[in-house]
């Protein structure tokens, strides 16, 4: 029998080991505590193919009409209906041809009684003509076989007033309110621009994100591996991450395990509009971010109820950005990488989405069956990740394989992330489950 698991928040526990900790708080608390630091950014004028994914800060009036003049949708021949009323295949209607229109020219000469003009799809439809007839309706492919005379064409077919033109502003007229302040900048909204003769738009700029890889373990990836070190991969995924959803990356390097260097590293990333760390946020003695918030800052949290991602710290640093003294917020990850991306997809996606001016932050989320049991004994919530394929009209979602922090891979072969939730203390297979979709392509 199957079972649905539906995602549920629990009241916080108390976290309860030195005077300095913090109590551990949930994922919703956690949240919403760091996205009430964020505000949505100035905006700036861009040219247009530079807008691609952020958010228009001002409303688009158009000042032509869209299109600028009947134009025919077909190649074929512009004329006056009255002329082929009565047209067959075996009883065409003859019209002397006067000339062409190209697609870019405009007829100098008009339509009459008994004519017609050939015409190119785009092209200004010519004065006193008021249909266009496809030259599959006419007999020029037969004259172009015999002798090439197009002086004179054959219409085959009687067409209604109207037929394959294009009206003048059919699509916008002039003055039209054709985009709203808030609309998120996709292909087609840049080719609207585009089509009103438009270089440049207001958007909502994008946040600059600085972003430290910490611990004396890491190497550069150009450098060549020592023993006990391992190569920095936190600084490539996260900055990869704040590439995917629009945000600016700046690596600040390697920060080692010392207040100095930490501090040091931390003073570059201060004209950004958040920091980013990776390690140093757990009870080693060598984990120094939070130490480093709570001396130059405030820090808000530093245990989240969560597997994986439990030390997690969110606070503001103080420091100069720029010419100015300014308090910027700052996430610390964990250091494991697995940790480090679920972390950033729960808290630091929506507060880069929210200073863009996205009003909606969720990942998309579907029910999927799970196909494993998964066991949830300290009450966290969990994010598993999972490879999600569709059967019987159904969505099922498969583990990755082993689901420790450290594993990478697992991330890399995942395209959802199951969420069990901290109330379940046992999901069991066959049981539907809520899916945060990682890469979302619906079929």
């Amino acid at each position: 029998m199957q079972r649905t698991i539906n995602l549920v928040s629990t009241n916080p526990i108390l976290y309860n080991t030195t005077p300095r900790a913090k109590r551990m708080i949930s994922v919703d608390e956690a949240l919403e505590k760091i996205l009430s630091h964020f505000r949505t950014l100035e905006p700036e004028q861009k040219p247009i193919l530079d807008c691609l994914g952020q958010v228009l800060a001002e409303d688009i009036h158009s000042a032509i009409d869209v299109p600028p003049l009947d134009n025919s949708a077909m190649d074929g021949y512009a004329l006056r209906a009255a002329d082929i009323q009565g047209a067959t295949e075996s009883a065409p209607r003859y019209l002397r041809v006067m000339g062409e229109v190209a697609a870019g020219s405009v007829s100098e000469t008009g339509v009459t009684p008994g004519t017609a003009i050939r015409i190119m799809t785009g092209a200004p439809v010519p004065r006193g003509a008021d249909t266009v007839v496809r030259f599959e309706d006419t007999d020029e492919v037969s004259r172009r076989s015999s002798d090439g005379d197009l002086s004179q064409i054959g219409v085959l077919r009687e067409v209604e007033e109207g037929r394959n033109i294009r009206r003048r502003g059919e699509d916008i007229a002039s003055g039209d309110l054709v985009l709203t302040h808030g609309r998120t900048m996709r292909p087609q909204e840049i080719g609207l621009l585009a089509s009103l003769g438009r270089a440049t738009a207001l958007v909502i700029r994008r946040p600059v994100v600085a972003i430290l890889a910490t611990g004396d373990e890491l190497t550069g990836v150009d450098q060549p591996l020592s023993p006990g070190k391992i190569y920095d991969s936190n600084n490539y995924t996260i900055a990869a991450e704040v590439s995917r959803y629009r945000g600016i990356p700046r690596i600040l390097g390697i920060g080692r395990d010392t207040v100095e260097s930490l501090s040091e590293k931390l003073d570059r990333g201060m004209d950004a509009d958040m920091l980013i760390t990776s390690g140093g946020v757990s009870k080693g003695d060598y984990d120094m971010v939070k130490d480093i918030l709570a001396e130059r800052g405030e820090i808000g949290f530093w245990t989240v109820r969560m597997k994986p991602g439990k030390p997690l710290a969110f606070g503001t640093m103080t420091g100069k950005g720029g010419s100015r003294e300014k308090a910027v917020p700052l996430l610390g990850l964990p250091g494991n990488p697995v940790s480090s991306m679920i972390t950033f997809e729960q808290f630091a996606r929506p507060a880069i989405l929210k200073m863009m001016g996205y009003t909606s932050l969720a990942k998309p989320t579907i029910r999927a069956i799970i196909d494993s049991d998964i066991p949830n004994r300290d009450g966290r919530r969990i994010f598993v990740r999972v490879i999600v394929s569709k059967g019987n009209d159904k969505y099922h979602a498969s583990l990755t394989g082993p689901q420790g922090s450290g594993i990478l891979t697992s991330m890399a072969r995942a395209n959802g992330l199951a969420v069990i939730p901290e109330s379940n203390s046992q999901v069991r297979a066959g049981d539907t489950v809520d899916v945060q979709m990682l890469d979302w392509r619906q079929e």
